[in-house]
């Protein structure tokens, strides 16, 4: 006597979504920018996602990267800061948002968990030299459409940059000795049609309007309310 009951269907044979088609793309993306691949690697695996049809298609491309969130995230140091680094204190903004115009933070800012900058046709400048952090590891989301952001870091600061550029440049991580204590600061977006610099700087020298109390904070023009 033959069962009418169905074969049970493999879970890896079930069709893929597309959401979870970018989260893998987005996955790769982020392996790229840690250097565990190279560009053409990187466009193959994309291309790879996005005609999966299957788990079982797409689960391969990922196969030999580390599990998403996988490296343990650093504790955050009291507000008392960790020798030179000022941690724990509380951001007064967390966006940045500038059209045909500028923006600059300067001075003792704090740079919070997760920061969005972004410029189009326009300029945005984040100095981190004097800068405190809400957190130990942080992350700077900075992108540009026919504009440039600048991001001057200090001497022993861990900065790490994902981002990638089209038709225009993104820079790579800074290089220079890193100070154990401090923080970790991730810079992560796009260019497209301009720039995003990420460079290391000396001390910043100050100026006459420093002396009288000016300068420091949050500078604009042409910026959307953040």
């Amino acid at each position: 006597m033959t069962s009418n009951v169905p074969e049970p269907i493999d879970p890896r044979q079930l069709r893929v979504s597309d959401t979870e088609r970018d989260q893998v793309a987005e996955r790769l993306r982020d392996a790229a920018g840690e250097g565990r691949l190279g560009l053409d690697e990187l466009e193959d695996r994309i291309t790879a996602v996005y005609t999966a049809k299957t788990y079982a298609e797409l689960e391969p491309i990922t196969r030999d990267l580390p599990a998403a969130g996988s490296r343990p995230a650093a504790a955050p140091a009291p507000a008392t800061g960790r020798g030179r680094w000022r941690v724990g204190r509380t951001p007064g903004r967390r966006k940045t948002f500038v059209v045909m115009g500028g923006s600059e933070n300067r001075g003792a800012w704090v740079v919070p968990k997760r920061y969005t900058a972004f410029c189009w046709m326009g300029g945005i400048v984040l100095d981190l030299r004097e800068a405190e952090f809400e957190d130990m590891e942080v992350t700077i989301n900075a992108s540009c459409w026919m504009g440039g952001v600048e991001i001057l870091v200090p001497e022993g600061l861990n900065v790490q940059v994902h981002g990638f550029g089209f038709m225009g440049g993104y820079s790579g991580s800074p290089v220079g000795p890193i100070d154990p204590a401090a923080p970790t600061v991730h810079v992560k977006g796009f260019a497209f049609m301009g720039g995003v610099d990420v460079k290391r700087k000396g001390p910043r020298e100050p100026k006459n309007d420093d002396l009288r109390g000016g300068h420091h904070g949050h500078q604009h023009h042409g910026e959307l309310e953040g």
